[in-house]
């Protein structure tokens, strides 16, 4: 059994694991977070943990029965009743429908609990499985995009009042 938790200080080591053994199958579609991120991964998380205080920003873990991060489902730049969507999951969590339910239950939380009214997303054109994610939770491509260089897509979701996360398929 999954769980999306909102991310605190005790993630800490088992979401620094996740990312370790992770780094270069996400490097594969998304850009690289560079050995500095590791080297001041407690650092970082003490900011974004203060961000997430302040409303600014709302990061969720993914976690298995033992509590070991299995994905990352986050909401930044939150402005205005908006935010950027973000997601990533394991390279053994994949095509299990993990990222759907997650995103999913992450837009009823943006509405329900973030007072959120639409939220972005943008992915590249070559990560077929994000746009599929996307697409099954309610996400409409909005433009076309550059993301370091390569070609992808914005997309666009409105929450609302009674927001289950989808279509409920």
């Amino acid at each position: 059994m999954t769980m999306l938790q909102r991310l605190r200080a005790d993630h800490a080591p088992s979401l620094l694991a996740f990312e370790r053994e992770n780094r270069d199958y996400f490097a594969a579609s998304v850009p690289d977070r560079g050995d500095g991120y590791f080297a001041g991964f407690d650092a970082h998380l003490a900011e974004l943990l203060a961000e997430q205080a302040a409303g600014r920003l709302h990061f969720h873990v993914v976690t298995d029965a033992s509590g070991a991060v299995l994905g990352r489902v986050n909401l930044v730049d939150v402005e205005d009743g908006s935010a950027e969507l973000g997601y990533r999951m394991a390279e053994r969590a994949t095509g299990q429908g993990l990222a759907t339910s997650a995103v999913r239950e992450l837009c009823g939380l943006a509405r329900a609990s973030y007072g959120l009214r639409v939220l972005r997303a943008r992915t590249t054109l070559d990560n077929p499985g994000s746009r599929a994610v996307l697409a099954r939770t309610g996400f409409v491509p909005d433009g076309e995009i550059s993301l370091d260089g390569r070609p992808g897509l914005r997309f666009a979701r409105v929450l609302d009042d009674g927001e289950d996360g989808g279509d409920g398929a």
